[in-house]
């Protein structure tokens, strides 16, 4: 297989998975077991690419945002968003520099896509015996920010899935509520996790070591990312309107199972 069709397969890939709870980085790095392995700052710009579907797709209701802000509502509901957003930065950023995270094999994505498919079921029914509450509490806003990082410490968590159903533990009941409010922090979170990436390639002369990076390559898919996670945002703002997350539970339990007896040890 060319390098050029691998780069878009691993383009359509993230985008389709990004936001669904399956965890598009642990798709990405099995995927890259077989198509080969691409550089850390491949994975996180076509997740950027993804997160400018976000963008699009919730376009009108960012520009209502930016321009109600005489509404109080508008601006303490940005006020949660820029919360989760600096509690991601201001304890992520450390956890990077430190290097605290598990090695990126597929032995620990398939046991993190298990306990995250536990995590769901979970999640489901505590929130199945509460009351469908859409509102966002500050609290909701932190333990967001948190899960967030949970998800950069462990490939295979997700970082969608961990954000959406800690909200729903700590309250926001109702999925789209949850949903839409992870996916809007997910905007300035993942545009900053790519632009530090881009000022530590450049920083770090730009790749040489590697002989520089396939930007064609890397430009493809992106913008495979932005269409195929267009098309996955809609179908799924549109699915959980009337159906749980848990058949995405038992994907990921089937998908880590299944890792856990095929693939070799240590892989």
């Amino acid at each position: 297989m060319s390098d050029t069709l691998a780069a878009l397969l691993l383009g359509i890939l993230e985008g389709l998975t990004e936001f669904l709870p399956i965890s598009s980085t642990g798709h990405l790095l099995i995927a890259q077991h077989w198509l080969g392995a691409r550089s850390d700052l491949f994975n996180i710009v076509i997740q950027a690419g993804a997160i400018l579907a976000i963008t699009l797709v919730f376009r009108e209701r960012l520009w209502a945002l930016a321009t109600g802000l005489r509404e109080r509502e508008n601006r303490v509901y940005l006020g949660k968003i820029a919360a989760a957003f600096l509690v991601t930065a201001l304890v992520g950023l450390p956890v990077r520099l430190l290097g605290w995270e598990l090695p990126e094999t597929v032995s620990p994505i398939a046991v993190a896509l298990i306990l995250g498919g536990i995590w769901i079921v979970f999640a489901e029914r505590v929130a199945a015996g509460r009351p469908p509450s859409a509102k966002i509490t500050w609290t909701v806003a932190i333990l967001v920010g948190l899960a967030q990082v949970l998800a950069g410490i462990f490939p295979g968590t997700s970082r969608s899935g961990a954000a959406i159903f800690m909200a729903m533990l700590a309250g926001t009941g109702q999925r789209s509520a949850a949903t839409e409010f992870v996916f809007l922090v997910g905007i300035p979170t993942m545009f900053a996790a790519s632009g530090y990436a881009l000022l530590e390639y450049f920083l770090k002369g730009s790749g040489a070591a590697g002989g520089g990076e396939a930007w064609g390559e890397l430009a493809l898919a992106f913008v495979a990312a932005s269409a195929t996670g267009f098309i996955a945002v809609r179908w799924l703002m549109g699915y959980i309107k009337q159906h749980s997350y848990t058949p995405f539970a038992v994907y990921r339990i089937a998908l880590g199972v299944a890792l856990l007896l095929w693939l070799p040890a240590g892989a």
